[in-house]
């Protein structure tokens, strides 16, 4: 019992504390935020079937009228922005120091981001862009941009799911480019809401 009672009491290693740290750490972590495999699941939806309406309402298809379809599809794409906003203010809720002020010069990083993108974009549409390379344009363009949003956002948390997802969706931005119209929107609900829903598969299996 005394041999029991020693050892039980004797102190941590420096190895074994920082494991406890870190087991508490990711513990705490799922315990009060939310899981991002929801977030992403959201997005990927949005990608799959936003995209794919797109790319079934256009010519030869026209399954739909395209204006309905892109109607549908921005009301997708606002639904899910709103969730995101949700999500950040939940993941910021009880972070001071440090920690908080990277989220937050994060989730100021894609407003600004997608500001700038819109003002080039429009402006290069009213010099004269030819029509059927706008919607190449802005796929291209916001893919490759969203990409890097998830590189950064790999490399700050040192996610390498994040960080693959980064990956894919930039690979996705050039081969939507490649495909050409209307095909371009099949690469972006496929590639780019299948690589989302991947993502979003791998954390909920990492939260069990």
């Amino acid at each position: 019992m005394e041999d029991e009672r020693d050892d039980d009491a004797r102190p941590m290693t420096p190895e074994e504390s920082l494991a406890l740290i870190a087991r508490q750490t990711e513990e705490t972590r799922r315990g009060i935020g939310p899981n991002p495999a929801v977030l992403l699941a959201v997005w990927g939806l949005v990608w799959l079937f936003g995209f794919g309406l797109v790319y079934v309402s256009a010519p030869p298809t026209a399954l739909l009228p395209l204006w309905a379809a892109a109607v549908i599809t921005v009301a997708g794409f606002a639904g899910a922005m709103a969730y995101s906003a949700v999500y950040g203010i939940r993941a910021s809720r009880g972070v001071r120091g440090p920690s908080r002020l990277v989220g937050a010069m994060y989730g100021w990083s894609w407003m600004i981001a997608f500001g700038g993108l819109t003002v080039v974009n429009t402006a290069l549409i009213r010099l004269g862009l030819d029509t059927e390379l706008i919607p190449l344009l802005w796929s291209g363009t916001a893919l490759v941009l969203t990409g890097l949003m998830y590189l950064a956002g790999g490399m700050l948390w040192q996610s390498r799911v994040q960080y693959g997802l980064g990956v894919w969706i930039i690979a996705c931005g050039a081969a939507s480019v490649l495909a050409g119209g209307p095909h371009n929107f099949l690469v972006l609900s496929v590639a780019g809401g299948g690589g989302f829903l991947v993502a979003s598969l791998v954390f909920l299996v990492r939260a069990r």
